[in-house]
This record gives structure tokens, sequence and C-alpha cells, in this order.
């Protein structure tokens, strides 16, 4: 999780932490599925296997400063803005030590000393935000771009909309990265959207649109170096299309009745980010499996720090509650 040298590449050894990065994220939400369904972790739960790289991308090109706010898929998006596992973990446990102390479970994973503004269950919800901190930023004179993302299923909701409307007027340092993995909840893209392309939506505002493959990490990292350097130039909001694909269902239980039965097999066996990465940088099986050992026992060693964690005190419920 540590951050790279900014620039407009990656090394083949940034290229490794990247690969280490994402499978630290699918290893971790492996072992929290298998958690939930052994009925550890209340809630619900939502993973976003097959998309690491689009986290992952993203905020290796982050700089000291810049914030995000996530979605209900959220843990890709802690992990790799620097959330600790142990925190994180703790979290979903509903533990004091999580990094929301518990408060917030999967869906509401708050990080603020880390630049997250948290996880949200409504869908689109963290567009408005980030508009508001990105123009707190402008009006402020800080050199600090706010990101926000969000999946296909956003762009119909109101908030979308009146977020990237005012983002553009008053020319924020925003960037709105759309993970289109095709599928709000259970519904295909070709039945919730009239329009081919996503990126028009962007483009009917008149802001700056860029798209690349969100399985490609060093795409999606170049892509949005890019759209930062827009966004911090002072030249306006980006909207950054990322083409992905989510290899499990909508929620962990979902029976997937609704997806022809080989997709995700398909998907796995042709677009899985970590297989692609795996591929391009040329590791052995020996090197890939040290790799894998290295970061299930970092998870492995996050599920023992939660279970052993501190339960939040019953009087402490209403606390943080504001009306």
């Amino acid at each position: 999780m540590a951050k790279v040298e900014q620039k407009t590449t990656l090394a083949k050894s940034d290229l490794r932490d990247a690969l280490r990065e994402m499978l630290l994220i699918r290893r971790f939400e492996e072992k929290v599925e298998e958690r939930f369904r052994a009925g550890e972790l209340p809630g619900f739960l939502h993973v976003a296997i097959g998309q690491e790289a689009c986290a992952v991308g993203v905020c290796r090109a982050l700089e000291d400063g810049d914030v995000i706010a996530s979605t209900h898929r959220a843990h890709g998006h802690a992990l790799a803005k620097g959330t600790h596992p142990n925190e994180l973990m703790a979290e979903l446990y509903g533990k004091q030590e999580g990094c929301s102390h518990g408060y917030g479970g999967s869906m509401h994973l708050y990080d603020v000393q880390r630049g997250n503004m948290g996880a949200n269950a409504v869908v689109g919800g963290g567009l408005p935000q980030v508009t508001g901190a990105a123009l707190a930023f402008k009006m402020r004179g800080e050199p600090r771009v706010a990101v926000a993302f969000f999946g296909d299923g956003a762009t119909n909701i109101g908030t979308f909309h009146e977020a990237l409307n005012l983002a553009q007027l008053w020319k924020v340092p925003a960037v709105f990265v759309l993970e289109d993995n095709k599928w709000a909840e259970s519904t295909p893209e070709s039945q919730h959207s009239p329009i081919g392309d996503l990126s028009d939506r962007a483009k009917a505002f008149g802001m700056k649109a860029l798209k690349c493959d969100g399985q490609d990490v060093e795409a999606v990292y170049k892509t949005t170096r890019k759209a930062l350097e827009h966004a911090r130039s002072g030249e306006g909001p980006v909207f950054l299309h990322l083409d992905t694909a989510r290899l499990s269902g909508h929620y962990i239980g979902d029976p997937q009745v609704y997806r022809p039965k080989d997709d995700a097999r398909r998907l796995r066996e042709t677009r899985d980010p970590i297989t692609l990465l795996r591929d391009k940088l040329g590791l052995s099986d020996e090197e890939f499996q040290e790799l894998d050992a290295e970061v299930t026992a970092i998870v492995e060693a996050a599920v023992e720090f939660a279970k052993n964690g501190t339960d939040p005190a019953p009087e402490d419920a209403m606390r943080n509650v504001y009306a």
C-alpha cells in the first residue's frame, strides 16, 4: 500500500507492487466472504472482486491531500487509499478498533485521516459530497483534487446530474470515476441506459471525459494521472470512464439468476485483472505463490486482530447521532 513516486507511468517494480496490492484486496474480500457466510459478520456484504485494478490504479495516482468518496462496494478503495487491513477487518466485525470505530460496517467505511471521506450505501451518494469538497479546495486555493467512485447504475440518479452540472459550472478540481461493470445491481446496462457510451452523459455538461480499460492497472494509473493533472490545473473536472468487470454477484448470496450461467466464468478466464498483470510481468508459479502467501498471512492476521478487538459499549449506540 506504499505510495509510488508520482510520474506518468509505472516501472516494473511499481507494477509488481500494484499486483501485490490487488492480490491483497482479492484475498481480503475472499476471506471476508468466507467469514460472512460463516455468520461472523453482521449486515450486508458487497465485494468488488474483479475490479481491483480500478481501485489500485486510481489511488496510486493520487497525491497527498487528495480525497476520495466510495460506494457500497468499498473494501478495495479503502485498502488502496491506505487503510490498514487490521482496521478494515475490525470495522467489518463491528469493533472499536475499526476505521469507523465499529459504527459503519462494510457500507460505511470512513478513514478521514487517510483521505477517505467514506463509503455510501446510497447509490451515487458520494458525487455531491465530492463536488462540495472540490469547491472547498478551489475556494481555499489548495492544490487538491476530490475523487468520487460510482457505478453505471448511479449515472441514472438525479444527484449524478446535479453534481456534474455544478462541478462543471464552478470548474472545481474533481474527478468522477465510473467503474462501469455493466450491472446496476441485477439490471444489465442495456436495460437501464438509452445510450451506448456513458461518457456522453458527462459530455452533455461540457465536461472532459477520458476512457480506458479498467482491468489494466497501468492504463488506469496513466489515465488517472491525466485526469488529475487537468483537474489540478484549474481547467475543471474530469469524467473518468473505466471499463471493468464484476466477477461476483451484487451481494454475497446473490443467486445471479439474471446472469448467463457462463458469464462469470468467461470473465474470470479473460478479464481477471490479477491474471492479466501477472502474465504481463511474467511471474513464475513460485513467485506468484510467494506473493500470495505474503498477503494471505496479512489477511489471516487481520481476522485474528478483529476477533480480539473491543466490542462497542451499548451505551455508546447513540453517540455521533445528530438530528
